[in-house]
């Protein structure tokens, strides 16, 4: 299929996934919440820079990143070589972390700890749990057993842990699994489990998210027994207004290279890696890297354009819709509008799509996007409902996080072990670009309004968002189970033969290697084939 062709369907599917938000935050402007002239004209531009980003982005994920990190993934796993896995999984998370945009944001409005060491410190956090990510697919060990004790370990550090340092601390764990990290990191998953597993257990490709998104949390709550301070005092963005175009160009042509500087110094040192990787390991064709390069600028030029709408049109409504409702009498109905906004903003983060189009290959369509994306959906719309609740009565976000963590470990050990990946991953991605520039500021308006206490009552949105999804996509999972179980016992009275019985218990799993250039296949083999072969690891 022709580029042109593909980026068309791309932005069909931009169109698709942005646009409800659109007539959503439209409909409460010309209601409830009238905005000013320059937030509506900011708004509207931002919006339709935003589809042309969002399709872009996906186009050169799919061209240049997925391939990238599975060939990454697929190359160390053959290398048989334990330290080699380590080091390489180690770097590529602190690296592709220490400069996603999302994680920036959220150490400059910390004033207690220096931005540099809050940064460093969740990038180790996530390079050191990639590692027992990467390490537990090579060994098979259960997502469930790693979760249950990263999760313990964390609420026992809240115990010591002042409590202006809690939302900031579980916020980290989402902040980091944005556009830059989830393409990479996920590709290569299935790049690692394409060759250290069989076929029937390709959904061990999952999950390397959910762990990343816990060894952040860990790492802040160490840090803040370190500090041994409150994380500060924060207040919300001050509204950027315009006269005229003029002053509106003036605001853009100061955003877009702010943008491009960010986005640069989170993509760049990534794919410099890769072709420093692959020159080394295994060097591709030229007309290969030509490939990966074009697939580079389309990523980039992408993400800066989805930022820069977010930036320019997103975050100040947020912002002006929560301290509007918030001066009110109606102030309660920021929870229903809340969950109406996450509901539909679920679908216009940019790595949601990478997670949703990668279990849908993985798993041979056998788990459909369209059921994960409700999943997500109504997992972000309660999340959000709760985060207004709390941004309106300071209730403690241990009471949420607590009761929930362990309603979802508690159902990890009923539902088949690859819905509770695909489920804590995709409360990873779901957490991403959009929650931190629109619900963030929508909760901290909010909070300001009612003249509550902005770190401890509005910080927290972001992790609220990344815990409903792993236990909603875990009871459709139990739902999928109970439901299969059912089809089961209707097919086995049917059939003649005993030893033909249907098996619907999971779903089937493509025989899937990496979307890799040439990956480490020699010259006309099939790139999906699979290996039969079993690997044997080296260890030190």
């Amino acid at each position: 299929m022709k580029t042109k062709t593909i980026l068309k369907e791309k932005l069909r599917e931009s169109i698709a996934s942005i646009l409800p938000v659109v007539l959503v935050i439209l409909f409460l402007s010309f209601t409830v919440t009238p905005l000013p002239n320059a937030v509506f004209i900011s708004f509207l531009f931002g919006a339709f820079i935003m589809i042309f980003g969002m399709g872009l982005f996906t186009l050169g994920v799919d061209k240049s990143m997925t391939p990238m990190g599975g060939h990454v993934g697929a190359t160390i796993t053959k290398s048989k070589r334990i330290w080699l896995i380590v080091f390489v999984a180690l770097f590529v998370g602190t690296l592709i972390t220490a400069s996603e945009p999302d994680l920036t944001v959220l150490a400059e409005a910390i004033p207690a700890i220096d931005t540099t060491a809050f940064i460093l410190t969740v990038s180790v956090g996530v390079g050191v749990f990639l590692v027992f990510a990467v390490l537990r697919i090579i060994f098979a060990i259960k997502l469930r057993y790693l979760l249950f004790l990263s999760y313990g370990l964390i609420f026992i550090l809240t115990i010591f842990v002042a409590p202006d340092f809690l939302s900031v601390a579980f916020d980290a764990g989402g902040v980091t699994t944005g556009p830059l990290t989830v393409p990479f990191i996920m590709a290569m998953g299935v790049g690692i489990s394409s060759i250290a597993a069989d076929t029937s257990k390709s959904g061990d490709s999952f999950g390397l998210m959910a762990l990343c998104s816990a060894g952040p949390i860990i790492a802040v709550l160490i840090l803040g027994l370190v500090y041994n301070a409150n994380a500060g005092e924060y207040s919300p963005d001050v509204i950027v207004g315009f006269d005229n175009s003029r002053e509106f160009g003036g605001v853009l042509l100061q955003e877009i290279p702010h943008k491009m500087l960010e986005v640069a110094k989170g993509l760049f040192p990534v794919v410099i890696f890769f072709f420093i990787f692959q020159t080394i390991f295994n060097r591709l064709p030229f007309d290969q890297i030509i490939k990966l390069t074009v697939g580079v600028i389309y990523t980039y030029v992408g993400i800066i354009l989805f930022l820069t709408g977010v930036s320019i049109g997103f975050l100040p409504v947020g912002s002006y819709i929560g301290q509007s409702l918030g001066s009110t009498e109606y102030k309660w109905l920021l929870i229903p509008i809340g969950m109406l906004l996450g509901y539909f903003i679920v679908t216009a983060e940019p790595a949601v799509h990478v997670l949703e189009k990668q279990v849908e290959e993985v798993t041979a369509g056998t788990i459909p996007k369209k059921m994960l994306s409700v999943g997500m959906s109504v997992g972000v719309a309660i999340a959000v409902g709760l985060a207004m609740l709390r941004a309106l009565t300071g209730i403690s976000i241990l009471w949420f996080v607590g009761i929930g963590y362990a309603l979802a470990l508690g159902l990890s050990f009923i539902v088949p072990e690859f819905f509770t990946s695909i489920a804590f991953d995709s409360g990873g991605v779901a957490s991403g670009a959009m929650t931190s520039t629109f619900l963030m500021p929508l909760a901290v308006g909010a909070t300001y309004a009612v003249g509550g206490d902005i770190m401890t009552d509005a910080f927290g949105v972001i992790a609220m968002v990344a815990l409903l999804p792993p236990i909603t996509i875990q009871i459709l999972g139990l739902i999928y189970q109970i439901r299969t179980k059912r089809a089961q016992k209707v097919i086995e009275p049917l059939d003649e033969e005993p030893s033909e019985i249907i098996e619907l218990e999971e779903p089937t799993f493509a025989a899937q290697t990496p979307e890799t250039p040439a990956a480490a296949t020699p010259a006309g083999a099939q790139s999906t084939e699979q290996s039969s072969e079993i690997i044997e690891f080296n260890l030190p």
